[in-house]
C-alpha cells in the first residue's frame, strides 16, 4: 500500500513508518520538524527512513491547507495515519493556541484530504488524556468523556467527535486510537522515563509528581506500532447493531471505531523509576511534589474492543522495555 503517515520524525510516527517500509509498503512521511524538542533528535530518526527508496519525505506543515492538498493530490495515499500533532498536556497550558492550529486546523486539512482523494481508511492518534477527570477503571472506549481536564485533551475529544462527521456524512472509514503513556527506544526528550535518565545519570534530582503515587498504564512503542498496523490493515465498519437510543460512542452506524492502545497494566510511578534505576545501576534523588495542572493521578486501559476486533493485546513489561530504552539511551548519547 501507499500511506501517508504524518508526524512521520516523530517518536511514534518514525516507529511505525520504518514497520511500514520493512514490510514493503510506500510511506510518504509529512513532518514540518517542529522545534517543540530536540531537532538533532528527529533528523536522527528521519536517517533510517531516508535509506528506503520507498519512504518520501516531505517537509510541510499539516495546518498549511493549500500545501495539505497538493500533498494528497500529487501522492494519492490509500491510507493514512495521523499522528502529527502538537504534543503534551502541560505544554497546552502555556500555549494554547498551538495546539488549535495544529490538533484542530491540521486535523481538519487530513480529512478534507482523505475525503476528496479517496482514502480507503484514516486511521489517527486520539490520547487516554480524554478520559480527563473519570474515575471509573479501567477506561473504556464506550464511557463518556465530556470531561477533560487539559486542552491538549479537548483537542484530542474535538478529532474523534470531527473523524464522525466525516465518517457519516462522506463515509470515510476512520479508527481514532488513543495511546496510552507511550514509551521506549527514541522516546521524546519531554517525556518522563527520558527526564529521568537525564537527570540520575547526570547526578540531577528528579521531579516526581503525586508524590509517586501516579498510576499509569505505561505502553511500550513496538507495541503501539503493532496496534496502529492492525487497525490500518482493519478498515473501520459500520456497527450494523448500533442503537440511537442507547448509543455505543466507541462505535457507530458509519463506518467509524475507537480503541484503547495500552498495557491494560497499571504501575505505580514508584516503580517505574525502581525498574530505571535497576537498569541504570544508580539511585535517583527524588524531589517529592503535589500533582500538576491538567494531569490525573491514574490511566488504566480496556483493550477489550482491540482484542475483539484486531487480535492484539500490548504486553511488553516494563522490566524489558525499559531496559531497551536504557540500552538505546546510553548507544545514542554515548554514556
Amino acid at each position: 500500500m501507499k500511506v501517508m503517515v504524518t508526524g512521520s520524525a516523530g517518536f511514534i510516527g518514525a516507529a511505525l513508518s520504518r514497520r511500514l517500509l520493512e514490510r514493503g509498503d510506500e510511506v510518504v512521511g509529512v513532518d514540518n520538524l517542529n522545534d517543540y524538542y530536540d531537532v538533532s533528535l528527529k533528523k536522527a530518526r528521519l536517517q533510517s527512513l531516508l535509506a528506503f527508496d520507498t519512504f518520501t519525505d516531505e517537509r510541510i506543515n499539516i495546518e498549511d491547507q493549500s500545501v495539505m492538498e497538493a500533498a494528497f493530490k500529487r501522492h494519492q495515499p490509500q491510507r493514512v495515519v495521523n499522528l502529527a500533532a502538537q504534543a503534551g498536556v502541560r505544554y497546552s497550558l502555556e500555549n494554547p493556541h498551538a495546539y488549535v492550529s495544529s490538533n484542530l486546523a491540521g486535523f481538519m486539512n487530513i480529512l478534507e484530504g482523505c475525503r476528496y482523494n479517496q482514502v480507503e481508511h484514516l486511521v489517527y492518534a486520539s490520547s487516554s488524556s480524554v478520559y480527563g477527570s473519570n474515575t471509573k477503571m479501567p477506561f473504556s472506549v464506550a464511557d463518556n468523556v465530556d470531561h477533560p481536564v487539559s486542552l491538549y485533551a479537548a483537542t484530542k475529544k474535538a478529532n474523534e467527535l470531527m473523524a464522525h462527521t466525516y465518517s457519516h456524512l462522506y463515509q470515510l472509514p476512520t479508527a481514532g486510537l488513543r495511546f496510552f503513556t507511550v514509551y521506549g527506544p527514541w522516546g521524546r526528550p519531554d517525556m518522563a522515563l527520558f527526564i529521568f535518565t537525564r537527570k540520575i545519570l547526570a547526578g540531577e534530582p528528579i521531579d516526581v509528581f503525586n508524590y509517586g503515587k501516579h498510576r499509569r498504564d505505561f505502553t511500550y512503542i513496538d507495541d503501539i506500532v503493532e496496534g496502529v498496523i492492525r487497525t490500518l490493515d482493519q478498515v473501520a465498519e459500520p456497527n450494523l447493531a448500533w442503537n440511537g437510543d442507547m448509543p455505543d460512542s466507541a462505535t457507530s452506524s458509519s463506518p467509524y471505531r475507537l480503541y484503547n492502545i495500552g498495557s491494560n497494566n497499571p504501575i505505580e510511578l514508584m516503580r517505574y523509576i525502581e525498574v530505571l534505576e535497576e537498569c541504570l545501576g544508580q539511585t535517583a534523588e527524588k524531589r517529592l511534589l503535589p500533582m500538576q495542572a491538567g494531569d490525573v493521578p491514574a490511566t488504566y486501559a480496556d483493550v477489550e474492543a482491540l482484542i475483539r476486533d484486531v487480535g492484539y493485546k500490548p504486553q511488553t513489561p516494563i522490566e524489558q522495555g525499559i531496559a531497551n530504552f536504557v540500552d538505546w539511551y546510553r548507544d545514542f548519547y554515548q554514556q
